[in-house]
């Protein structure tokens, strides 16, 4: 007879027959949730569903609502997706398969050596899925020997992952499968093809994309809309990586053991200069842009973007000026607020619109202007004889989150502006079928400038990255699209780097905290990497915001 173990869930005692899964005790509380639940989180550490419950544990439920549980269920969606072109197109199908980077709510899918897929292949593949779905057949996990599985990936024709376990220190990898077809994912799985059941497939570019819903609305796959700027700019990093044979993980290791990284460094760094001298060579062509407005996500690198502009706006004879926006901020007791009734500095509102439309139009019209400043320790505006008038050859830059909303300068004529979008959109996989989230790379160099910076720990740093993840997601992506250019400010071989500097700062959140698991995450991600010395960074380097010792002294 089995022995009874004795577990806490959501903090109430329960009695289980020992070898109980988690899966079972999900099912019973699934009714208290609103949303499937997907994974549990066990005296603090993140489980899949189908292991076993042990005596004594403390464990909570997590939906495909939560973070982690979202991440699961799309990185579960990409198995799916595998599986269904094996079954649809054969073994040497799948085995062609490239997942790339976001595109509207879903994932950009590419055949290599295929342009574009059929209306006929779609259709069969999500009924391939569909009727998994169907048949909710387990996702089953497997550790096995590193030797192993490189001979295992060497054998399936996944030759990136055969690569990227070659620089693995680990003695297992983790693998899963479905109804007979085995992969690798870096990343929880849901326990089986039936909590798969929202997605959808559309013809896109040269390949098609795997939308799925969002974390906010789990069970509604919402319309697609792609952006077709910022898709040009992802693709164009895509190719620019191809073309220097650094797509994955694997690639970029390769470079570093074998010496060949400084040439990558100095090809990159060349490239980004390029770009800026060519969207200063835009602005200096046309006169009437005066109004150079700059904006992007949290850790793009805009401070140091700016400054290279300013230095190539210089070359073509042109002298910029910076208005920080934070000088319009409206003052304290005026400052709209949250739901919670805290000060929301994020919203335009929080800005003084008018002043600042004022002020930028009679500059336009040749005025002199005394620009005002804030005092963030009384939280009021002030004036200290800052005056401008601008010239001919001057014109001004303009940096901050709203600076691409059309509702902050309502009253400035269209032909004045010109837009700058800067993100950091990771143009490196893992490997062909595990993407790196581009949020991954902004939210280490976040972790890495606070700490050098604010002397803000990784835990308060990654605590306080959701909110600000929504403020981007309400007031800075829905406006990407109207730059007049965009330009990407991640480096392909800037996760090498970063690892030496937030390893340290990860391993240093103590594993009672909530932002444990997210650190413990970072850090497995980070393990794909060998570390590059950041002594081999050039001093002007966008990286340098985030690092240190950089000439802007930022």
């Amino acid at each position: 007879m089995n022995d009874q173990i004795t577990v806490f869930i959501n903090g109430e005692e329960k009695s289980y027959m020992d070898g109980t899964s988690y899966l079972a005790a999900a099912k019973e509380y699934q009714k208290q949730y609103a949303h499937d639940i997907v994974l549990a989180t066990v005296d603090g550490k993140l489980k899949e569903l189908n292991k076993r419950m042990a005596n004594g544990e403390r464990i909570t439920f997590v939906t495909v609502a939560d973070p982690m549980g979202f991440s699961a269920y799309r990185r579960s969606m990409i198995l799916l997706l595998l599986k269904a072109i094996r079954q649809v197109g054969g073994e040497e199908q799948a085995d062609r398969v490239w997942i790339h980077f976001a595109v509207s709510e879903g994932l950009y899918v590419t055949l290599r050596g295929q342009k574009g897929v059929t209306a006929k292949f779609l259709h069969e593949v999500k009924a391939a899925m569909k009727e998994l779905v169907k048949r909710d057949i387990v996702i089953s996990k497997e550790a096995v020997d590193t030797d192993k599985a490189i001979a295992l990936f060497g054998r399936l024709g996944m030759e990136d992952k055969e690569k990227l376990f070659h620089y693995r220190m680990a003695s297992k990898v983790n693998t899963y499968s479905l109804d007979g077809f085995c992969d690798y994912f870096y990343g929880y799985m849901v326990p089986g093809s039936g909590y798969l059941k929202y997605f959808e497939l559309y013809p896109w570019d040269e390949g098609f994309v795997l939308q799925i819903p969002t974390r906010e609305q789990p069970e509604t796959v919402p319309p697609f809309a792609p952006e077709p700027k910022l898709f040009a700019i992802q693709k164009e990093s895509m190719e620019w990586s191809e073309l220097m044979e650094v797509t994955t993980a694997g690639d970029l290791n390769e470079r570093v053991v074998t010496g060949k990284i400084s040439d990558l460094i100095l090809i990159q760094e060349a490239l980004q200069e390029k770009k800026i001298a060519q969207i200063a060579s835009e602005i200096a062509a046309d006169p009437k842009k005066k109004l150079i407005m700059i904006a992007g996500p949290s850790s793009s690198g805009k401070t140091t973007f700016s400054h290279r502009l300013a230095i190539q706006l210089a070359v073509s004879g042109i002298k910029p000026h910076p208005i920080p926006m934070d000088n319009y901020f409206v003052d304290r007791e005026k400052t709209p607020r949250d739901e919670n009734g805290n000060y929301d500095f994020e919203r335009v509102d929080a800005l003084d619109i008018e002043l600042f439309n004022q002020n930028m139009s009679d500059l336009l019209a040749g005025k002199e202007v005394e620009l005002p400043e804030f005092d963030f320790r009384l939280g009021k505006r002030k004036y200290t004889g800052n005056r401008l008038q601008l010239g001919e050859k001057d014109v001004l830059v303009i940096e901050g989150i709203h600076a691409l909303n059309d509702q902050l300068s309502h009253s400035l004529p269209r032909e004045n502006k010109f837009k700058i979008y800067i993100s950091a959109l990771t143009q490196l996989n893992i490997d062909e079928h595990n993407r790196i989230p581009t949020t991954d790379g902004r939210l280490l160099r976040r972790i890495i400038r606070d700490a050098r910076t604010r002397g803000t720990s990784a835990k308060n740093t990654i605590a306080m990255w959701p909110s600000v993840r929504r403020g981007e997601e309400q007031y800075i992506f829905p406006n990407q699209e109207e730059a007049d250019v965009m330009f990407n400010s991640a480096l392909i071989y800037e996760l090498a780097v970063l690892k030496t500097y937030a390893q340290p700062l990860l391993f240093g959140i103590e594993r009672t905290a909530p932002e444990y698991v997210e650190a413990k995450r970072l850090l497995k991600f980070l393990d794909y990497f060998v570390a590059i010395p950041g002594e081999s960074i050039p001093q002007n380097s966008l990286l340098r915001e985030f690092i240190g010792g950089g000439c802007f002294g930022v």
